[in-house]
């Protein structure tokens, strides 16, 4: 995993540029840039593990203050990130989705 999980949120951010989205979202495979959005759909076997992965996307959320929008259905769960005070994409956003996927893998 990239070295994006072991950093934290910073509470002022700019928004990124073209080449630096590109560098990031190589860093956290699987997750696409929407526009001014990162976003993955999860799937999983049933709506308990659905369910567990939602608390612990809202933990990571919590810890990092950094909030996605969220999709949950029986089997599956959309993540979406933006920085909605910057206007389109941060370093932030970035994090938080490789926080999930370390959180994922350990």
């Amino acid at each position: 995993m990239s070295n994006l999980a072991a950093r934290h949120c910073k509470p002022s951010v700019t928004k990124l540029s073209p080449a630096d989205t590109v560098n990031f979202a190589e860093q956290v495979p699987g997750w696409q840039v929407e526009t001014d959005t990162l976003a993955k759909v999860f799937p999983f076997k049933n709506y308990y593990e659905t369910m567990a992965f939602v608390n612990m996307v809202a933990w990571i959320a919590h810890r990092e203050d950094h909030h996605p929008d969220m999709s949950v259905s029986y089997n599956k769960c959309r993540v979406a990130f933006s920085t909605h005070s910057v206007g389109g994409l941060s370093e932030n956003d970035f994090i938080c989705a490789a926080r999930i996927e370390s959180a994922l893998s350990a």
